[in-house]
């Protein structure tokens, strides 16, 4: 049986994920471009706003929260919006620092959710490393979702994070078919010179370990700090003949899974 999946793309990392009925959405980034965030040592600067606005997308049974210390991954409107969700999952440190309905999850831990149409989906939070081992950026964690009818058809969200040997791991205990890979091969100068998030080449080593799955790049515009956008990510693929295994959502768009 199929997952029934649909995949509306909303911007930056932000996407609405129907699974069974079940309404789940990515790291919410609501803000307008020209927002401003400023940290201790540097800003981060929105350069595009969202294609949908939080009160046109209805239901959200649960937001699936990759981490909530950065501004490109939960800006002010995304965090005004966590308390009108069904429930936020994210990493355990996330969840001390929200409170309220907020769960946090270890990797490889799992919690289900009943679906509207009486399946089950169950989310296992997963390994993510956001940076090089000495400069790790996190805690973040990606998910796994599958319907337990449906577990050959599994989705993987990355969340922050470049490829290593915990993101390799997830190849080897799921079967996935949709990996949506948070790219751009982001670089904030003044936290050091090496990238936070997907490379393209690490996006081509990614798709070559999910090798069933299609691959959904999101989180590689809409804010100044990304290195790589499309093109460099279409140039990738292709000069590894993987060019027909990426998809690319239109913004604001309902977009049905094919596989």
């Amino acid at each position: 049986m199929s997952s029934g999946l649909r995949l509306t793309y909303i911007g930056g990392p932000t996407l609405l994920l129907e699974l069974g009925g079940l309404r789940l959405l990515t790291d919410p980034t609501f803000d307008e471009a020209g927002a401003e965030f400023r940290a201790d040592a540097y800003v981060l600067r929105k350069t595009r706003g969202p294609a949908l606005v939080p009160a046109s997308l209805g239901r959200i049974d649960a937001v699936l929260l990759s981490h909530d210390h950065h501004f490109d991954n939960l800006d002010a409107a995304g965090r005004a919006f966590l308390g009108s969700a069904g429930r936020v999952l994210t990493t355990e440190a996330g969840a001390e620092r929200l409170g309220g309905g907020a769960r946090g999850l270890a990797p490889w831990q799992t919690v289900e959710l009943p679906a509207p149409d009486g399946r089950t989906v169950r989310v296992t939070a997963t390994p993510a490393r956001h940076g090089p081992a000495h400069a790790d950026r996190g805690p973040v964690v990606g998910f796994v979702l599958a319907l337990t009818d449906a577990v050959a058809h599994a989705v993987y969200l990355s969340g922050d994070t470049v490829w290593y040997d915990g993101v390799a791991e997830i190849s080897r205990r799921f079967s996935i078919r949709t990996a949506v890979l948070f790219m751009g091969a982001a670089r904030v100068a003044a936290v050091g010179p090496w990238h936070l998030t997907f490379t393209a080449a690490e996006g081509v080593e990614a798709a070559r370990a999910f090798a069933e799955a299609t691959i959904v790049p999101v989180h590689f515009e809409d804010w100044e700090h990304f290195y790589e956008s499309r093109p460099e990510i279409d140039r990738a693929f292709a000069t590894a003949e993987l060019g027909h295994r990426l998809r690319w959502l239109p913004r604001g768009v309902v977009t049905a899974d094919t596989n």
